[in-house]
């Protein structure tokens, strides 16, 4: 894009996703209640920066915030508002002390192609750890904070890890094995997946749960049961997770997919009390608050991983508008792709 062509773009207001309408029923496809709107000119003040957004997360949370209330402890989208949601760009203007013309920063005003961020809304973007200003945008803080705080992942565990070749899950599961994990199994939909998941990202053994015979495998893969479960779907799978369970086993339950794509039994599995009971099983729901303190301590480790050589970031890297935004949305709660959702915006 030329000066010229930002000058005009900033004139005449900058396009940006907004809720049409809010959803009412798992079934609906988020693009049917979405819309690209160009919105009014906003010239920023003192203390702010004007931010043209280059890369544009999309995770399965956003369909949630997309109803008119929920249990998610974020911020739901509003009917005629732009959407908001993780993103890195580049200030194109700044009013404001050490963020000058040209700082790459990561915010959550995302979902349009420009930002106006006030203080403590922008982040700086380290430029030396990772290929890419992308490789920020990942779910690792409730992978870390499931596996480390919740879970208590360490030496010698034996861990399931439900939709791993998901945005968090992907992490989740490296997480376990750069924790010293004897053996991680990953759970995914497809013989593409699974392979991913060993081949690439280095689990010891994978899942389909389309193909395979849950029970069977995990009978051949973890005889002596599992010692932490660390979980993104919720129903069937969570119900095999406990029957294949060892002596006090930690389940972090991190969330529901399968419950939240049409009307699945996701939010819904049966408990087995008898089996909870006789293994002393410890089953622990949790949120995760993105405390500064959270987001410290997977950084610092994210970073050290990488560098080592024993974590990658997995991510699915599309190129479009805000519309392929929307579409890619679709996609994700369709589970066409793999790792954390990433679309570059088209300049």
């Amino acid at each position: 894009m030329t000066d010229r062509e930002a000058f005009i773009m900033t004139v005449q207001g900058t396009r940006a996703v907004v809720l049409r309408e809010h959803r009412t029923d798992l079934a609906q496809p988020p693009s049917s209640l979405l819309e690209v709107v160009t919105l009014p000119p906003q010239e920023p003040a003192a203390g702010q920066v004007r931010v043209r957004n280059l890369y544009q997360q999309v995770i399965a949370a956003s369909g949630d915030l997309m109803f008119e209330t929920t249990q998610i402890p974020v911020p739901v989208f509003r009917v005629g508002e732009p959407m908001h949601g993780t993103a890195i760009g580049t200030v194109v203007e700044s009013r404001a002390d050490g963020l000058p013309v040209g700082t790459v920063v990561l915010h959550t005003s995302g979902w349009r192609e420009e930002s106006i961020l006030g203080p403590g809304e922008a982040y700086p973007v380290p430029g030396s750890v990772f290929p890419g200003p992308e490789y920020l945008l990942n779910q690792g803080v409730p992978a870390y904070h499931g596996i480390v705080d919740i879970a208590g992942v360490g030496d010698g565990d034996v861990v399931l890890v439900s939709g791993a070749a998901g945005g968090v899950g992907s992490m989740a599961a490296q997480i376990a094995k750069a924790r010293g994990a004897a053996y991680v199994i990953g759970i995914a939909g497809g013989p593409d997946k699974t392979r991913y998941l060993v081949e690439e990202l280095g689990l010891d053994a994978a899942i389909d749960y389309r193909n395979d015979d849950l029970d069977d495998r995990l009978t051949e893969l973890a005889p002596d049961g599992i010692t932490a479960f660390f979980d993104t779907i919720g129903g069937s799978q969570f119900e095999a997770a406990l029957r294949h369970t060892a002596s006090g086993a930690r389940f972090a339950l991190c969330g529901t997919l399968a419950g939240q794509v049409n009307g699945g039994d996701g939010g819904h599995p049966r408990l087995d009390i008898m089996t909870a009971l006789v293994h002393e099983v410890q089953i622990r729901p949790f949120t995760t608050r993105h405390t500064p303190d959270q987001v410290e301590a997977w950084n610092t480790h994210y970073a050290q991983w990488y560098d080592e050589g024993r974590i990658t970031f997995a991510h699915t890297l599309l190129e479009g508008t805000l519309q392929r935004v929307i579409t890619a949305q679709d996609e994700l709660l369709a589970g066409v792709h793999r790792g954390n959702v990433i679309v570059r915006l088209a300049a």
